[in-house]
């Protein structure tokens, strides 16, 4: 088999077209994942805890005072050394959230691929030799 045509074989299997299939919904869901963490709610609640924004909640590891002052997204620009812990506060709640939403959903799946009860086996087909074989033996006996 050509290197090509072993290759074509292993692209076009089921289980590779449906794991692209899933990376590209699961990128497109992560997205309304953050959307929703970022725009629904961390403002929730940073309302309640006080109208904190987490994105913004970092410390500068650095004593330089051109630092004093800037915005998180300035001082990346700037190659400032930043202990953001917001933005991972931020992060792990999204991805609590996205774990959460997938743990529902594969057990929904499960749920629906549960097969029914199987049916009782029908007794098994007598081979014709066998089934003539004790015809002849009842005949004998009478």
């Amino acid at each position: 088999m050509s290197f090509v045509s072993e290759f074509k074989e292993f692209a076009l299997k089921g289980n590779v077209v449906d794991l692209a299939v899933g990376v590209i919904i699961g990128g497109a869901f992560g997205k309304i994942v953050e959307s929703m963490v970022n725009d629904i709610i961390m403002p929730v609640v940073g309302a309640v805890v006080g109208k904190i924004d987490f994105t913004n909640l970092f410390i500068v590891l650095s004593n330089d005072p051109k630092y004093s002052g800037l915005a998180l997204d300035a001082l990346k620009k700037a190659g400032a050394p930043v202990f953001a812990y917001g933005s991972f506060i931020t992060i792990a709640i999204n991805f609590a959230i996205l774990a959460f939403v997938i743990f529902i959903m594969i057990k929904q799946i499960n749920r629906l691929k549960r097969e029914a009860p199987a049916a009782p086996a029908a007794e098994p087909v007598t081979p014709e030799d066998v089934v003539l074989l004790r015809e002849i033996r009842d005949a004998l006996k009478k």
